[in-house]
């Protein structure tokens, strides 16, 4: 059951990186996202409830940099009658940068059972680094940081998982298939994203028209077949993640959007 709760933070990574590609995707001025924005998700194996996640703009703007930021974070955890299982606690955060919503710093903060790890990544985008430095729990000190290089733009999950909401999908034609490149914890990834047209999905807070998108995934051990994740977001101003579904060797798991507050703009939902 850990593997199936952990995997729910790998489907988030892989559709958040969506954006990082390698041809010009039509992107659009950012009119979806702002300050206090809050969206809340269940976590679901199967038909059973067994966690959560929320992902939070903060209300203030930041400076880092030099540039005025967005403090942005993402917690998942487990159901209380799972912990018997596994406890899983998990945050991932960034200051982005209101222009060009690039990371300038990110950070992650897990805690999964007996397992921890507290990591902070410092981006240069204009000399394509990253220095990820890790926080040695015994002695409460983050260890010298590692430098790696990047891809041009490169997006952390929390900034691929925004700037997924400024595409301007009008642009984008069925069967397309979006090229991906990013970073993330000390690796560069590629991979593809089709965009399979419009679709209807029914969850908590009513029917919402949604574009669906089809991940293609390498082969795991996690995910059955290449076509095992499918992502659906708001066909409206906000663009927001509604339903996040995959297909694993030993079951269904996803996310659903569960209650919403502090949207930029009214979010569209059929009667």
């Amino acid at each position: 059951m850990k593997y199936v709760l952990i995997s729910v933070v790998l489907i988030l990574a892989l559709s958040s990186f969506l954006i990082i590609n390698q041809r010009p995707i039509p992107i659009t001025k950012n009119t979806s996202f702002g300050k206090g924005e809050q969206l809340d998700y269940r976590v679901s194996f199967g038909f059973f409830h067994v966690g959560k996640a929320i992902t939070k703009i903060d209300q203030r703007i930041y400076t880092i940099n030099s540039k005025p930021c967005y403090k942005i974070d993402a917690w998942g955890e487990t159901s209380d009658w799972i912990s018997w299982v596994t406890r899983v606690k998990d945050n991932w955060g960034a200051y982005l940068d209101t222009t060009s919503l690039n990371s300038q710093v990110a950070y992650r903060k897990i805690r999964e059972g007996r397992y921890k790890k507290d990591e902070i990544t410092n981006y240069n985008h204009a000399d394509l680094k990253a220095e990820v430095k890790v926080l040695n729990h015994a002695s409460g000190v983050y260890e010298k940081g590692e430098s790696y290089n990047i891809p041009k733009n490169a997006k952390d999950l929390v900034s691929g998982f925004m700037l997924l909401r400024v595409i301007d999908f009008s642009k984008v034609k069925v069967g397309d298939t979006l090229n991906i490149s990013s970073f993330y914890e000390d690796t560069a990834y590629n991979l593809g994203v089709m965009y399979k047209g419009k679709e209807t999905v029914n969850v908590k807070v009513g029917k919402i028209p949604c574009y669906k998108l089809v991940p293609i995934m390498p082969d795991n051990k996690l995910f059955d077949g290449e076509n095992s994740i499918t992502v659906w977001i708001s066909e409206d101003g906000n663009k927001i993640p509604v339903k996040i579904q995959a297909k694993m060797f030993i079951g269904h798991t996803g996310l659903e959007l569960s209650e919403f507050r502090g949207l930029r703009n009214q979010i569209k939902i059929i009667p």
